[in-house]
């Protein structure tokens, strides 16, 4: 209720400091608002969204239209848990290093020498590729760090699958992608996100320090977590917005950032991407149980993390859920109703 009296406080408040809503902007040292009035909002709708957003257990929350802020609730700038988030952000650095040619897709985990505690990689699954690791279709069924008793039940059986032709949420694929690309740029995925991404699009909140690896003893191969705020998770969405470039500068190569958004695999809310979850599917014929706009992509993390990106209407929406025990987890389906109303209010 705090979420969205705090939210429809901003909705209703004076225009006096509004910043009318120009074709598109990117933040300086703050984001600049502007009001849903300004910005042309339907207000009703804009208030039920945000309504809608506490109802469903968010703690922050954004909506974000030509890179101007339209509404905001609970405390964007509280550094919390990412989640499975972190995994979109390692695809950025990862197209950053296959731009410098550090790494390259198509070697394989026996060209990198990759292997993991007994019962160690057979010859076959030695064969994935850094690409399969990226759609998450190594065929690795190996256990993982950090992986919930949901992924663990769902895992295939070791050998059920060559690489390259099945799906599968596989933390395995993503903590041995972050081993990959430390070993090939020499530097830490927390150092790299300060150096090659959150200073230069201007994160405020950002420290290399929140971030924390996560060991267990079925795996060489850590998980990496770490911290970040609303506002910060933003910054990042409109950097993927504006196809890896910020303010003129290119940050992320815009071929990788196509690639990485593209769907290759089909998913109950559309397809998968490299690290980067997708509205469209992979094929014409899939239809998705919780459906995002078309053409939409996502960072999505556990107990509802969402940085949503919706390039039709030039939107973001940004929602959070702080605590490792919170009154309530935000499932997919609550999120895609949540992005629809946020469309439906926001200016065509």
């Amino acid at each position: 209720m705090k979420l969205a009296l705090f939210l429809f406080t901003a909705i209703s408040a004076a225009a006096s400091a509004q910043i009318p809503a120009p074709t598109s902007v990117f933040p300086a040292a703050e984001w600049s608002r502007t009001s849903p009035q300004a910005a042309g909002w339907d207000l009703k709708r804009t208030k039920d969204a945000a309504d809608y957003a506490g109802k469903i257990g968010a703690t922050s929350v954004l909506f974000i239209q030509h890179g101007l802020i339209v509404a905001q609730g609970g405390d964007i700038a509280d550094r919390t848990e990412l989640h499975s988030c972190r995994k979109s952000f390692l695809s950025a650095l990862i197209g950053i290093a296959v731009s410098k040619n550090q790494i390259h897709l198509d070697d394989t985990l026996a060209q990198l020498n990759i292997d993991d505690n007994a019962p160690s990689l057979t010859p076959a699954e030695k064969q994935a590729t850094v690409r399969d690791l990226l759609e998450a279709r190594s065929g690795v069924y190996h256990d993982a760090a950090y992986e919930t008793s949901g992924m663990a039940a769902k895992r295939p059986e070791r050998g059920s699958h060559p690489h390259g032709t099945f799906w599968y949420y596989n933390n395995w694929d993503f903590n041995a992608l972050g081993y990959i690309y430390e070993q090939a740029t020499h530097q830490s995925i927390y150092d790299a996100l300060a150096n090659e991404i959150a200073s230069p699009i201007g994160m405020q909140d950002y420290r290399p320090k929140d971030g924390k690896y996560v060991r267990e003893s079925s795996s060489n191969f850590p998980a990496y977590t770490f911290k970040m705020s609303a506002r910060d998770f933003a910054r990042f969405a409109l950097l993927y917005l504006h196809h890896g470039n910020w303010n003129a500068t290119q940050i992320v190569p815009a071929e990788w950032v196509a690639e990485s958004t593209h769907p290759y695999s089909n998913t109950p809310s559309g397809g998968y991407g490299y690290l980067w979850w997708t509205g469209d599917s992979a094929t014409p014929n899939h239809h998705p149980e919780d459906v995002f706009p078309a053409g939409s992509f996502w960072l999505e993390g556990h107990l509802g993390q969402y940085a949503v990106v919706v390039p039709s209407r030039d939107l973001i929406v940004v929602v959070r859920v702080a605590g490792d025990h919170p009154r309530k987890e935000i499932h997919k389906g609550e999120m895609a109703n949540l992005v629809k109303m946020v469309v439906d209010a926001s200016a065509k």
